[in-house]
């Protein structure tokens, strides 16, 4: 089973992997919140969407200090 988008190259997209949990949580739940259009054409669930939107750099991941 393949992974989409692969792990490894997503870990490099947030400070760390935590900040990458968060954050992908964090847009999953606002585009169930959202009932977002472009999830439901995707055909993916929330989670999935939001970490190749991260990977694909459509939303990027901070960590307030």
């Amino acid at each position: 089973m393949m992974i989409d988008p692969p792990i490894d190259k997503l870990i490099e997209k947030a400070p760390c992997r935590y900040a990458l949990v968060v954050g992908i949580t964090k847009r999953a739940k606002d585009l169930l919140d959202m009932q977002s259009d472009e999830l439901e054409k995707s055909g993916l669930k929330a989670v999935s969407y939001a970490a190749k939107e991260i990977y694909d750099e459509k939303i990027k991941v901070v960590v307030n200090k």
